[in-house]
C-alpha cells in the first residue's frame, strides 16, 4: 500500500468536504485542533498527493513547527481565517518532529508522518 493511501483515505490530499480551493494561500490562518488552538500556518503545500500544512505552534509547545498531512483538515473557514483539523492537541504534540527544509528531500519524513497519522484513520501505512 502506498504511504499516501490509508485504506481509501488519502492522507496527503485535502478532503473534498474541507472547502480548500487549490491555490488558495492559507499562510497565517489559525489552526484549531478538536480541543483548541494550536498555532498558525507557516507553510502550505497543496500539490496533489503531497499536500500538507506546516504549523508554527508558538508558545504552546515552545515554538515547534509541526507538519499536518492535508487529510487531517476537516474545514477551512476563509472568513475567520481558521483551519480546523480532526486531531487533538496531544496527538499533534506527540507527532514526529519536523526537520526544517528536509521534508521535500526524501520520503523518510513523509513515511514517518504517514505511519504516525495512519492508525487514526484505520490502517498503518508502511
Amino acid at each position: 500500500m502506498d504511504a499516501n493511501e490509508i485504506g481509501t483515505f488519502r492522507i496527503w490530499d485535502f478532503r473534498e468536504t474541507a472547502g480548500h480551493i487549490t491555490g488558495t494561500d492559507l499562510t497565517g490562518f489559525h489552526v484549531e485542533a478538536v480541543d483548541g488552538a494550536i498555532g498558525k500556518i507557516d507553510q502550505l503545500s497543496d500539490v496533489v498527493d503531497n499536500s500538507y500544512l506546516v504549523v508554527d505552534t508558538g508558545p504552546w509547545i515552545f515554538g515547534r513547527l509541526v507538519l499536518l498531512p492535508a487529510g487531517t483538515v476537516i474545514r477551512v473557514d476563509q472568513a475567520d481565517e481558521k483551519v480546523y483539523v480532526d486531531r487533538t492537541k496531544s496527538e499533534i504534540k506527540h507527532g514526529p518532529s519536523l526537520v526544517p527544509d528536509c521534508y521535500e528531500e526524501g520520503m523518510d519524513q513523509r513515511d514517518r508522518y504517514a505511519s504516525y497519522y495512519g492508525p487514526f484513520y484505520g490502517n498503518i501505512a508502511r
